[in-house]
């Protein structure tokens, strides 16, 4: 054993003991050596100051280049609920409306009294609302006094003619008896009034309230010198004159006052404008998303038992731009009126234009550094040394700088190379990235000498498999930061005066669609979220 092991030695050291012994040796090993080093600098050389041709302009010639993308524009849309508290309708009404009225009434009564006044004093209550299907209800109680003074006059005796279903006609004969007497009566009045509203929302930005009023009274009545006189007769047409005057007046205020028009152009202004996405420290190309509203629409109100509610849609035309700009809004005339729309929604259309120079360094961050195949035992290594992109026809042109080296040798030789792939770029949008399926070699690699060129060509199959799970281009960056943006642009909605609430989110941003040209691809979101008003007080009346 240990003569075997003597010998295993022995042969083992006999370079050394040559290269001591023999001139020849050591000088064949240094000219090695040297033309070794000369061959590597050389490669570095040309690699770093001679680029090989990569193919890439011969491979982009064959095929047409794609057409120029278009300015496109996306429609967008806000459809938001106005949430008026009965609440506030009843507080607003309440301070409004006259607490107290007072008249004297003409009727067949006061024609049987010289110098006579049937005076009427009404106090209301408190008002209350109720709200139905299409209708409102305001209530409020009414408590006054009747009083009578003056005397009877001398023609009483015609009282039976003139009274009747006033007076009891039984007391006809007697009324001659009072002729002259002089009279101060007073009687209570109670009952409610009981105002209908019907709104409707007009296409002049006009509310139309539908106004109608009814007075009710109990009964009651007042012994006039033995003659009794029903309270509500006398009272009703007065109490009813003076309702249906202050309900007209109310009407006309309501008809002709521009409130929803006003507020409806100040949240016009703040839709009108360009919202910056990228830049800053996101990494992304500084762009901006130009808002302009182009269209408004709404449904007739809808009254349940809480609120009056009026739903109000926006439609807006939104595009992408290099710069800021300041998009022309004009309000418009008309309202178009519509059925019901659904309730609290936005939904924004932004096309998003990725300059290639971008997607370089996202697909860069992919491959570069990373080595294939992750096998140990497969015949070629490629290293990823930098990736770019191409546009040609409805492909891409994925330029890999790579460097591989067989595996088969012990000097493992290799080289870098470029190897171009034709791809196909496929949206998958649930995971918010953009892959390349249909992969295919365009040119082959190109190296410095032929066995270092055969090693980049063996590494190429699994460059292809290697590329089909690896080369993808994460859209998520994008996607979030216009979904940020998009909600700060909103939150401004958010800026409550008094008495209103506006809430706005976006929830989610999804990824629909792809198209590129030579220089930019353009990803086509939409985002989608909720929007409500809340009015819990409105401007005095």
């Amino acid at each position: 054993m240990r003569g075997s092991l003597d010998r295993a030695i022995y042969y083992a050291t006999a370079p050394i003991r040559l290269f001591g012994r023999s001139l020849w040796f050591r000088l064949t090993l240094g000219a090695v050596c040297v033309a070794a080093g000369f061959f590597a600098a050389t490669l570095w050389a040309l690699n770093r100051f001679v680029p090989a041709d990569t193919g890439v302009e011969t491979a982009l010639a064959i095929m047409n280049p794609p057409p120029p993308l278009q300015a496109v524009t996306r429609s967008s849309y806000v459809i938001a609920p106005v949430a008026i508290a009965l609440s506030a309708i009843r507080r607003n009404m309440d301070a409004a409306a006259p607490r107290e009225l007072a008249g004297k009434n003409d009727n067949p009564v006061s024609s049987l009294l010289s110098k006579a006044d049937i005076g009427i004093t009404v106090a209301r209550g408190a008002f209350a609302i109720s709200g139905q299907p299409n209708e409102l209800a305001i209530t409020t109680p009414i408590d006054g006094t009747l009083r009578v003074t003056g005397q009877i006059a001398t023609q009483a005796g015609n009282i039976t003619g003139s009274i009747t279903g006033l007076l009891d006609r039984s007391l006809g004969s007697d009324v001659g008896k009072l002729t002259n007497r002089v009279l101060d009566q007073r009687a209570d009045l109670r009952g409610n009034v009981v105002v209908h509203a019907r709104p409707a929302i007009t296409a002049n930005w006009r509310l139309e309230p539908n106004l109608t009023s009814q007075v009710a009274l109990a009964d009651s009545a007042v012994t006039l010198a033995g003659l009794k006189i029903t309270v509500a007769s006398e009272a009703k047409p007065l109490i009813d004159r003076e309702v249906n005057a202050q309900v007209a007046s109310l009407q006309t205020r309501l008809r002709n006052d521009p409130f929803i028009e006003r507020a409806a152009r100040a949240q016009w202004a703040k839709m009108c404008r360009s919202i910056p996405l990228g830049g800053d420290k996101t990494g992304l190309p500084r762009l901006w998303l130009e808002m302009r509203p182009v269209r408004a629409a709404a449904a007739q109100p809808q009254i349940d038992g809480r609120n009056v509610t009026l739903t109000i849609g926006v439609q807006a035309d939104t595009r992408i731009t290099p710069a800021q700009s300041k998009p022309d809004c004009p309000f418009p005339a008309q309202l178009e009126l519509v059925p019901p729309m659904q309730n609290g929604r936005v939904a924004v259309g932004v096309p998003i234009d990725v300059p290639f120079t971008e997607l370089n360094k996202l697909l860069e961050a992919q491959l570069k550094g990373h080595h294939f195949p992750e096998d140990a035992a497969a015949p070629v290594g490629v290293e990823g040394r930098g990736a770019r992109i191409a546009a040609a026809g409805d492909r891409l042109l994925i330029s890999l700088r790579v460097k591989a080296h067989e595996k088969k040798s012990w000097f493992g030789f290799g080289a870098e190379a470029t190897v171009n792939i034709w791809g196909k770029p496929v949206l998958d949008a649930n995971n918010q990235v953009l892959r390349f399926t249909d992969l295919s070699v365009a040119v082959e690699s190109e190296a410095a000498y032929g066995l270092l060129g055969a090693a980049a060509r063996a590494g190429i199959p699994y460059l292809q498999s290697a590329l089909a799970d690896n080369a993808v281009i994460d859209l998520k960056p994008f996607a979030a930061d216009a979904k940020k943006k998009i909600g700060l642009a909103l939150a401004d909605f958010e800026k409550s005066s008094e008495g209103v609430r506006v809430t706005t989110a976006i929830d989610d941003l999804r990824l629909t669609g792809i198209a590129f040209d030579s220089a930019t691809l353009r990803v086509i979101a939409e985002a989608d979220g909720t929007a409500a008003v809340a009015v819990s007080e409105l401007p005095r009346m």
